[in-house]
């Protein structure tokens, strides 16, 4: 293992001489922090932060990362608090490494949520200061590539975490290089079988190939000369994990994977790109529709190339890559090589590593919302896979969204408010269902109005973390208010029977019974009502401490006015509307479910004050209720139209029709009609029995 001392040299190349200094100074303090540890392949351990340091270095990293890689073990390891590094120096190293620090002094249930919660940590480390995930990543590497001295259930663990985890992220911030070795070194632990079969497969096929490549390499390289152009043309190897998920995921063998080939060919700028790609399509033909431009549209993590596919020499097909050398250079490390472009008194980072903070942000924007660690997980394991859609906003700037995605989360992706408020949209100028899937190219607009909410259907579509995140949050918020206005009316209901309000209640005795109920406000306590987790007739009593006393008989009943939301819901079974006598039933975690005074459910919690309350519509009573009607009429054409129209001409919509013939005069038709309350459903009866040959109308009920 090389020492400091060929480290120092090999930083010489690009630090000067007093940061290469205090990196050496970082090395000897954890060789001493580190002293008398062993990692488990024998070695000492501070050669694990030297070989994380020299990943970086390969990475041409700022000397406080490389100071951040050599002491992050320390606060976990060696009981040395971070004050003490800040002392030595600095705050920004002293950040870096507390933020790589993992969080092993946690006790976690699951695996997954172990692995979750030290990916939050992480995310939120990132958005102080990027360096933290390059450091992180460099410490996984290094730990995948000694990966052989640990036992096999915990090397399995750890490669799964890194191909579900640290391999996205890697891709995500544009680190190829690392991304592949991640992937290849997490597919052998995961499965040494497939992974030495694949990579001697592998061999055997470029020993056959050798000739093919060559002429290949020859022919696009001497066509480049012809043209004027200098460009170096390298044959491109696909690695072992993507040839095993290609193998896997669109079901080919390995013979026809190996039959396509890949070159790069690298120039020396950007408009040399456009001609050598006008030029390889005149030495050979172009696949339709497999041309790529991400130099004018680069990808969210800043990857810039042409891709395109050729019908080579006896029709092989072959990919090609057109690239500057600064994008050759970006594709590989991504973020980090962006890292000395950024002058250090300039804090406003550009283009690509302005595109890899905004990920951060939306990151952690997730974090905040999200419930709890596997929510968030889930959220952003599906924000990190690269395949994308570019879709226009109506002023004409690109947004990039996973491919899938729908007008919501374009709404989202804009701003959460936009999204929240969000009821329609237009894709390409034209009305489109919110559900339809976004293509690459299109302009979308969103129709939002004041006073909209998300719906909760929304969730079967939306594909990205933000959109869903943000729905279930705006959700939970709806349905706590509506919760806490509902246990508020039931609440204070019960107490008028006992001559008192909730606001005559004593501040001491609420906070009695909320300590004698854990909880910690009176809002709790509603929603616990609300949700029909908690009768309101027995708070009532531990509120007024008159447990002898019984509830007055003569009550009035609680009006509903049909807006109360997500917490109270119509009984399938009777279908009550506007009108009928009415009692509801309080369900733990629905809330109230009305349901008609005479329905057979409930006739045997229909007089138990702790299940059921008597309510009554209120004046003011809003929607559409569906009731369901058996007609028997004798049978003639165009019955279904006749029935439709009749029904249209009383303002009512049919939900559902189905017909029954009984013998060949009589037929029985089954409708579900909405209506808003009984006089017009008196009123949409009265057209169907005006039509000829009705025999008889029934409502049906449970």
């Amino acid at each position: 293992m090389p020492g400091i001392d060929v480290l120092a040299e090999r930083l010489s190349t690009y630090l000067g001489p007093d940061q290469i200094n205090l990196v050496r100074r970082a090395y000897f303090y954890a060789e001493q922090a580190h002293d008398g540890q062993r990692r488990r392949s024998g070695e000492a351990y501070v050669t694990h932060p030297l070989a994380v340091a020299n990943i970086l270095a390969d990475m041409h990293m700022d000397h406080q990362s490389l100071m951040a890689a050599m002491l992050h073990d320390v606060i976990e390891d060696t009981g040395i608090a971070k004050e003490a590094l800040t002392a030595q120096f600095g705050e920004t190293v002293a950040e870096l490494v507390d933020g790589v620090s993992k969080l092993t002094q946690m006790d976690f249930q699951t695996k997954a949520e172990a692995q979750a919660e030290n990916f939050q940590k992480m995310a939120l480390a990132m958005a102080r200061d990027i360096r933290v995930i390059l450091v992180k990543l460099a410490d996984r590497l290094h730990n995948m590539r000694t990966l052989d001295a640990m036992p096999h259930e915990k090397s399995r663990r750890i490669a799964r975490e890194t191909l579900e985890i640290y391999a996205p992220i890697a891709n995500r911030l544009g680190m190829h290089s690392m991304r592949v070795e991640f992937e290849d070194l997490g597919f052998k632990a995961m499965h040494p079988m497939r992974s030495e079969r694949i990579r001697a497969a592998v061999r055997r096929a470029r020993g056959n190939r050798k000739e093919i490549v060559a002429k290949i390499e020859e022919s696009l390289a001497s066509c480049l000369q012809r043209e004027g152009m200098s460009g170096e043309v390298i044959g491109r190897e696909k690695h072992l994990y993507s040839i095993y998920k290609k193998m896997r995921g669109k079901r080919k063998a390995f013979n026809e994977i190996m039959d396509v080939y890949a070159f790069r060919i690298i120039v020396d700028k950007v408009d040399t790109c456009y001609r050598a790609l006008g030029a390889v399509h005149n030495l050979y033909k172009p696949l339709p529709g497999r041309f790529k431009d991400y130099i004018a549209i680069p990808k969210a993590n800043g990857y810039q190339s042409l891709h395109t596919t050729l019908f080579g020499m006896h029709g092989v097909p072959i990919e090609i890559q057109i690239r500057t050398r600064e994008m050759e250079e970006m594709a590989n490390n991504g973020i980090a090589a962006h890292w000395l472009y950024k002058s250090s008194e300039d804090d406003h980072p550009k283009g690509n590593h302005a595109r890899a903070r905004q990920w951060v942000k939306g990151v952690l924007e997730l974090q905040q919302r999200a419930g709890n660690s596997l929510e968030f997980i889930e959220s952003v394991k599906i924000d990190l896979f690269p395949d994308e859609v570019y879709v226009f906003t109506p002023k004409g700037r690109i947004m990039e969204l996973p491919k899938g995605s729908t007008a919501v989360d374009f709404a989202y992706a804009v701003h959460t408010d936009v999204g929240n408020a969000c009821i329609a949209c237009r894709i390409n100028r034209r009305l489109a269902p919110l559900s339809q899937a976004l293509e690459s190219g299109s302009t979308v607009e969103i129709v939002t109005a004041p006073g909209a909410r998300p719906n909760p259907a929304w969730l079967n579509f939306v594909v990205t973390g933000k959109a869903r995140t943000h729905i279930r949050h705006a959700l939970k918020q709806q349905r706590r208010s509506e919760s806490i206005s509902l246990g508020e009316r039931l609440l204070n209901k019960v107490l008028t029977g006992f001559d008192s309000h909730l606001e005559k209640v004593p501040a001491e005795r609420l906070q009695t019974v909320l300590g004698e109920y854990r909880l910690e406000v009176i809002e709790d306590l509603l929603e616990d009502i609300g949700l029909g987790n908690r009768m309101a007739y027995v708070v009532a009593r531990r509120l007024l401490a008159s447990d002898g006393d019984q509830l007055p008989a003569s009550q009035g009943p609680l009006a509903i006015r049909g807006t109360e939301g997500l917490v109270l819901s119509y009984a399938k079974c009777c279908t009550p509307i506007p009108g009928d006598p009415i009692v509801g039933h309080l369900s733990a975690g629905k809330g109230m479910v009305v349901h008609l005074e005479n329905c057979k459910n409930i006739a045997e919690i229909r007089h138990n004050p702790e299940k059921c309350i008597h309510l009554s519509w209120a004046k003011d009573v809003t929607g559409e209720f569906n009731v369901e009607l058996r007609v028997e009429l004798e049978h003639q054409r165009g019955l279904i139209a006749l029935l439709a129209s009749s029904v249209n001409a009383a303002d009512g919509n049919i939900e559902k029709i189905s017909m029954d013939e009984r013998d060949g005069r009589i037929s029985v038709v089954q409708l579900v009609v909405s209506v808003h309350d009984r006089v017009h459903l008196a009123r949409v009866i009265k057209k169907l029995r005006a039509l000829k040959g009705v025999i008889r109308i029934t409502r049906v009920r449970a």
